[in-house]
Order: structure tokens, then C-alpha cells, then sequence
């Protein structure tokens, strides 16, 4: 239902809430459109992730089958059913996975839609748009926009590039790393998938154990891989160094029981999670992948190193431990930077004045629905 004091109503549909990027931008959005004359609703598979203190305020309404192959069709009809009382403005398909059931809802309820792509197609991936309801397609960075544009028949001008943003507002007591009195913390935060190159994050913590045998890590979040990162981890013989926290959609407290955060991915569209350590003042380690060139420029505001490559990534840890004074300074430069180019609010603001420029725009007619292929 549209507040007195919103111009628009958004539907937010979502997959399950986890420990990622994705995730965090969503519920950025369902917080913070409010103060840009939005209201919002979130639509997801699964939200029992997200903390009550958050959930405060917010439209929720979780439909666990509502990606099933067959009881998904029916959750999907009653949705669109029930949403035809008071449809939304608008729907902003929060990931290409929700892509099917995003399309199916603009076209019965005769709404206009965005999806937001967060990172790259896969090899054979393929899309399918009806240009006269999906009207934009949100890149993540420029890196994800260029790939979309050159590997698909996307045109041009469908494609806008908002950023992620995070909250810039944390305590300054928490920038402080490696301290002399505490043991060093090094660590991640992400979904556990073999595209975020975590087994060659394991294996730089083994190398690093060896001249530095009191370091701790630290995987926080939960996925596919998880058993075999602990069966590496075992395998190697450091279980007593590596902690993992699986279910924490929050990742706060992780990231400030980090001292240097590292990104291992083989392929990163921007990178959430590290945007979320550097406003904390913690120095990063991020792979040369894609979008992480938009916000690491390399012994600045962060170390870059070749993806799968745990020698090297285990040699830049060590930089960090063995000169703690530039791991700060480090860090105090990323968090300088975030602020100033990555603040939640200007992502937001983006998001809602692009929901206007659609709104806006008259019907466009087009062909039926072509496959965009990857």
C-alpha cells in the first residue's frame, strides 16, 4: 500500500536472503527508499536471515516455493492474484534468478520491471527479456555493464550502472588493526561457491601458517562448498586456525573481528562484502577480477593479486602482517574512499530516480519476447 508520503510503490523481489552482495543491496533498498519517496515491499523465497532489530518497519512476505519448478507456477499465480488488489508501480528483479518469475508478474499485473545483474553470465547462460514491460537492466559496476553489452544483444542504452552502496556510519573504535597485543585475524565474507576461489584463500592461510603460526582465519557465510572447504581445511591440518560462521546474514561482527579482509574470487562484479570491511577500516586483498579495479587501486586503497594464486595471495598477507602501519594507513585510505564514492545513499537515490525515469516514459512497443543469449 503507497504512504501518503510516497510517490511510487516498488516491489523488491528477491531469492533467499545470505550472506551476500545481492542480499545486502536489497534490504539497503527496502530501508532506505522511504526517505527518497518510495515505498517499498520485499518478495523473497526466504527471509529468516535477516535480524528482527532490521526486519523492524519493513513489508516482508516470504513464499518458500516461490522458485519450485512445478510449485513455484502456483505460488507465482496466487502472488500475482493477490497483488492485482493493489499492484505495485513497478518491480526491480533483485537477481537473474528471479528473472522468470519477475517476467511473469510484469506481465500479468501489466507492470513495468528492472532486473539488477550483480555479476557475470555463465558460459551458456541465457536470457529472456519482454522489452515492453522490463524496461532497465542494473549493472553493478562498469566491468558487469560492458560484459552484458558485449556478450549479449542487450542494446546499449538498457543498460545503467548504479553502484552498490554501504552504510559509511561505524564507530571509529572499530578501525584499529593488528594490534601488538592481540593475534591477527585475517578473513572473508561471502557465499560459498567455487567462483569465489575460497579453496585458493585456504590454501594461502596454510602457507601463511607456516611463518606465522599464531594468525587466525576467519569464512564467514554458507553455500555449495562448504563441506569441501572443511575437508581442505582438515586435509591441510590448520582446523584449529580457521573458523568458519556459516549463518550470519549480518556479517558486522565478523568483519570487525578481522584485521585484513580478503576477496579470492575468480570473477568479482564489484564486491559488497569488501566495500562493507573498507568502511571499517580494514585493509583488503582482492583479486584482479572485473569490478574490483572500480574500487581497489593496488598498495592504496588496497593489494591486488592474480586470481588462483595462493602463493602470491599468501605473500601480500604477509606484507600486511609484517608492517602493520601500512595496513592501517591502507585501510584508513579505503575507508576515505568508500565514503566518499560508495555511500548507500547515493545508490539509493539512483535507484529511486531511475524507478522515475521509467515510470515516466511512455509504453513501449516491441516484439515478443526474444532470448538475449550468454
Amino acid at each position: 500500500m503507497k504512504s501518503p508520503q510516497s510517490e511510487c510503490n516498488v516491489l523488491l523481489l528477491a531469492d533467499r536472503f545470505a550472506v551476500r552482495g545481492s542480499s545486502r543491496h536489497t534490504l539497503n533498498l527496502a530501508q532506505r527508499l522511504p526517505d527518497f519517496g518510495v515505498q517499498p515491499a520485499i518478495c523473497c523465497a526466504d527471509a529468516h536471515l535477516i535480524p528482527e532489530a532490521q526486519r523492524e518497519g519493513l513489508e516482508i512476505r516470504e513464499l518458500p516455493y516461490l522458485t519450485s519448478p512445478l510449485a513455484g507456477r502456483i505460488v507465482q499465480w496466487q502472488l500475482a492474484r493477490d497483488l492485482m488488489r493493489d499492484p505495485p508501480d513497478l518491480i526491480h528483479v533483485q537477481q537473474r534468478k528471479m528473472l522468470t518469475v519477475g517476467r511473469r508478474l510484469a506481465y500479468r499485473l501489466e507492470r513495468p520491471y528492472v532486473v539488477s545483474v550483480q555479476d557475470y553470465l555463465g558460459s551458456n547462460e541465457t536470457l529472456h527479456f519482454e522489452w515492453k514491460w522490463c524496461r532497465r537492466i542494473v549493472a553493478v559496476s562498469d566491468s558487469v555493464r560492458q560484459e552484458l553489452i558485449t556478450r549479449t544483444e542487450i542494446p546499449a542504452e538498457r543498460v545503467s550502472v548504479i553502484h552498490s552502496g554501504v552504510e559509511t556510519a561505524v564507530d571509529e573504535r572499530s578501525y584499529d588493526v593488528l594490534e601488538p597485543d592481540q593475534v591477527p585475524v585475517i578473513g572473508t565474507a561471502g557465499p560459498l561457491e567455487a567462483a569465489k576461489g575460497l579453496r585458493y584463500f585456504v590454501d594461502a592461510a596454510a602457507i601463511v601458517l607456516r611463518t606465522h603460526p599464531t594468525a587466525e582465519f576467519l569464512i564467514a557465510g554458507a553455500g555449495p562448498e562448504e563441506s569441501n572447504l572443511r575437508r581442505q581445511v582438515r586435509d591441510l591440518g590448520i582446523t584449529e586456525h580457521v573458523t568458519f560462521v556459516p549463518e550470519e546474514m549480518d556479517v558486522g561482527g565478523s568483519l570487525l573481528a578481522m584485521d585484513i579482509y580478503v576477496l579470492p574470487s575468480l570473477k568479482q562484479g564489484l564486491g559488497t562484502m569488501m566495500l562493507e570491511a573498507m568502511v571499517r577500516g580494514r585493509p583488503v586483498i582482492a583479486t584482479k577480477s572485473g569490478g574490483v579495479y572500480s574500487v581497489v587501486s593496488d598498495n592504496e586503497t588496497g593489494l591486488l593479486v592474480p586470481p588462483r594464486d595462493s602463493e602470491m595471495l599468501a605473500d601480500r598477507i604477509i606484507e600486511l602482517l609484517d608492517d602493520p602501519l601500512r595496513a592501517r594507513r591502507i585501510g584508513r585510505a579505503a575507508r576515505d574512499m568508500v565514503c566518499t564514492q560508495f555511500p548507500v545513499a547515493r545508490m539509493v537515490e539512483r535507484t529511486a530516480e531511475l524507478y522515475r525515469e521509467v515510470l515516466k516514459e511512455n509504453r513501449i512497443e516491441s516484439p515478443e519476447a526474444v532470448p538475449v543469449e550468454g
